[in-house]
Order: C-alpha cells, then sequence, then structure tokens
C-alpha cells in the first residue's frame, strides 16, 4: 500500500530549481505519571510511529518526561525511559500531551504544574489524556474551556472543578487544548490529528494499517451503549437505568421512575426483578454506593461531601449501607446488595 504523494516528472522541473525541502517534523512530548495506561499512551504514540512509515519520512517526532526524571512505571509494569527533563525551557514541542491514570486527583508536583504553565505561555498546544486533564486543571489550563476524560475520572473531577465543563466525549480538540478520554480513544484523536496535519489519505492510510475500519469523531460516547452494557432491551426499563445513572446526587423516588417508565411502581419492580434480577432500590443504591467508592478512590472530599454526592443524608448513612454491602458481599450465595 503506498499513499506518497506522486512525484514530479523530470521534465517538470528545472535542472537548476532545487527539490523542495521536507517539512520540518511536528515534535510531540508524552509527560507519563507513574501508572500511566499504557494503551492510551501507545495508542497515541503508534499512529505517528505509522506515519513515519508509510510516508517513508519522518514527519512525527516524539519524547518523554516523567516527573523525577526516572523510568516511569505504567500500569502494567512496563518502564518507559524518559529523555527530556522536567522543566527543560529550550525543549522543542509542538503538542505536550499529560498521559495519566490511577488517581491522578492525588498526584501534585509543584515542578510539573510549573512547566505546564510555562509551556502554555509559549504557546504550545497542551492535551491531557485519560486522567492527564487533572494536571491541566490542577494548573489553570483549562479554565474556560471545555474538556473530557475517562468517565471513571468525571465524578470526582466535576466535583473539584465545578467551573469547568466536562462534556463525556471520545475528545476535544479546543484550540491550543486537546483532552482525551483515554484507551482506544487515543487512536481516534490521533487520526483526527493527522488528517489535521496531512490530510484524510495518510489518517485513512494509519486506519487502516491498524485494522481500526472506522474513525470516530470526537462527540461520540465514551460508554457501550446501555442496552449492550445491561443487558436490557426494554425500552421501558432503558429510560429509567438512563435516569438512575444521571440522577445520583437527587435520587428519584419510584413514582418519578415509574412515570418515566409510563407503568405502575408495581409493574416497574416486577420489570426490574425479572429482567435485571434484583429490585429497582437494590439496583439505585449499588450504583450510588459505586459513585461514592470512586469519589473516595479519586478525590480529597469529605465523608460528608461524598454522602452529599450520592444522594446520602449524611456521613453515617453511607458508611452503614456501605458496612451493609461488605457483608453481603462476604456470603457466596449472594451477589445483590441489601438496603
Amino acid at each position: 500500500m503506498s499513499i506518497r504523494p506522486p512525484a514530479p516528472t523530470p521534465s517538470r522541473l528545472d535542472r537548476n530549481t532545487a527539490a523542495p525541502e521536507k517539512p520540518k517534523p511536528l515534535t510531540v512530548g508524552f509527560i507519563l505519571l507513574p501508572g500511566f495506561p499504557l494503551m492510551s499512551y501507545a495508542a497515541a504514540v503508534e499512529p505517528m510511529r505509522a506515519a513515519n512509515t508509510l510516508l517513508d519520512s519522518e514527519v512525527y517526532r516524539w519524547w518523554h518526561a516523567a516527573p523525577g526524571g526516572d523510568a516511569v512505571q505504567a500500569s502494567n509494569g512496563i518502564a518507559i525511559l524518559p529523555d527530556v527533563d522536567v522543566g527543560d525551557t529550550k525543549l522543542d514541542a509542538d503538542r505536550v500531551f499529560v498521559c495519566a491514570g490511577g488517581n491522578p486527583a492525588a498526584f501534585d508536583d509543584p515542578a510539573l504544574t510549573a512547566w505546564l504553565r510555562h509551556l502554555a505561555r509559549r504557546g504550545i498546544t497542551l492535551g491531557g489524556i485519560s486522567g492527564g486533564p487533572y494536571l491541566l486543571a490542577r494548573a489553570g489550563l483549562l479554565t474556560g474551556r471545555r474538556c473530557t476524560l475517562h468517565w471513571e475520572h468525571v465524578p470526582a473531577f466535576e466535583e473539584r472543578y465545578p467551573d469547568i465543563e466536562v462534556v463525556r466525549s471520545l475528545f476535544e480538540i479546543q484550540d491550543d487544548r486537546i483532552t482525551c478520554s483515554g484507551g482506544i480513544a487515543a487512536l481516534d484523536l490521533m487520526l483526527n490529528l493527522i488528517e489535521r496535519d496531512h490530510g484524510p489519505g495518510l489518517a485513512n492510510g494509519v486506519s487502516d494499517w491498524f485494522l481500526h475500519n472506522q474513525i470516530r469523531e470526537g462527540l461520540s460516547p465514551q460508554r457501550m451503549d446501555l442496552r449492550l452494557r445491561i443487558g436490557v432491551r426494554d425500552p421501558r426499563l432503558l429510560r429509567v437505568l438512563a435516569a438512575m445513572e444521571t440522577n445520583l446526587e437527587t435520587p428519584l423516588s419510584r413514582q418519578g421512575l415509574a412515570e418515566l417508565a409510563r407503568v405502575s411502581i408495581r409493574q416497574l419492580e416486577l420489570l426490574f426483578r425479572n429482567r435485571i434480577g434484583i429490585s429497582l432500590h437494590q439496583h439505585y443504591l449499588a450504583l450510588r454506593l459505586d459513585r461514592a467508592h470512586q469519589l473516595r478512590r479519586e478525590s480529597a472530599l469529605s465523608s460528608a461531601d461524598i454522602a452529599m454526592a450520592t444522594g446520602f443524608a449524611n456521613a453515617a448513612e453511607l458508611a452503614r449501607a456501605e458496612r451493609r454491602r461488605r457483608l453481603r458481599a462476604t456470603r457466596p450465595s449472594s451477589t445483590v446488595v441489601e438496603a
């Protein structure tokens, strides 16, 4: 497969005219935090390697940096050696991405924050992948911007940065800020950037190289459709399940949910028992406890604030519900959550 433009014929070139110079490669930096998601990083760097290969020309270069300057381990233990120091004020870069996973809310490095601000002042495009937007937000570089990040990090991020607009998309490209939800979405992001840099032919060639038969747009949803994720096709249940997921801070009443489904409360309870396998209350409670667990892991919110964000009257009520869930989990004969 070749996607090189046809070379000019000798008859069209003046003998005294020098061959056109190759364009300067775009340089992309990756700031890798300990525990960074390897899949997200690979999905971002590999398309550039493929572009170079397909064009038989170095149109992209990249470097790595890590806080502390030592080898940085990915979430699966694979280590990458940085080749640029955090704080380097003379490095070459057109775009710089922060790639983070785990609990980015707990990572605070003043030197890295200062460096990101310096890069922004230089006019370098800055991006965050997976949990990387946390670091940009902490540095004040997403103020007044729209951003996305991995759905797992969204609840804690929204609690910590309520003034930043978060969209649950694959990626967002907004002027000199780029944010990406991570995972395979990083491949779609890079394909879109390659198209902007070098045209759709190269982007399609790279996509085909990786057996990726559809380049997704940034606004595509992150998560699998509820019908597939939960295995439910009943439109009445789907309306209720979607409403539950988006109303955790102020849980909807059983009557309100039944009205959404356009059935009686008794009929809705039967739908949950027959199609989900647990009661409506048990499912809703499980969603709220899962959110509370996420906030404990990825934010510095107090127990009282977490309780408020997940629809519990106070921290004590949340603690009791969590304790009952743990006790229930120790019983091998059951997998549901009791009230």
